[in-house]
């Protein structure tokens, strides 16, 4: 059984942003030499979320309308903490914040359009996803 884990960093520009990943798992998957596991990508923030879709830039704001829909920017208990991200805490709940991916034949097993973004909803500053893969 191998593991390996790692840390990918990265700075977020807007305060709402879906960036793709997708080449970077690829590459930790291949330093691994995992041929058949799995392998985790999780969000290291609470307002912060992986998605795993389509890299179409019509899907992508649809989700950004759809989560702003659900959790509108706005006033929120959260607030009453200093804090002014109460709707972006919702959104990762939303959305969720990882997501398990199977690797086979060493390499990323995904469907022909699905790629992997970090979808960001209180940006602008450091950025950190973790990556951990298991397999043989």
């Amino acid at each position: 059984m191998r593991t390996l884990t790692e840390h990918i960093f990265f700075e977020t520009s807007q305060r709402r942003e879906l960036i793709n990943i997708t080449a970077r798992v690829a590459d930790f998957v291949a330093k691994s030499r995992v041929q058949e596991g799995f392998c985790l990508v999780s969000a290291m923030h609470i307002t912060a979320g992986i998605w795993v879709n389509d890299e179409e830039p019509g899907i992508k704001a649809d989700l950004m309308e759809l989560l702003e829909r659900l959790a509108p920017v706005g006033d929120y208990r959260h607030h009453r903490t200093g804090e002014d991200n109460g709707d972006a805490h919702l959104k990762r709940t939303l959305l969720g914040h990882q997501a398990t991916l199977p690797v086979t034949k060493g390499r990323l097993d995904l469907g022909p359009w699905e790629q992997i973004f970090y979808a960001e909803f209180d940006g602008r500053r450091r950025k950190r996803v973790v990556l951990k893969i298991i397999g043989e």
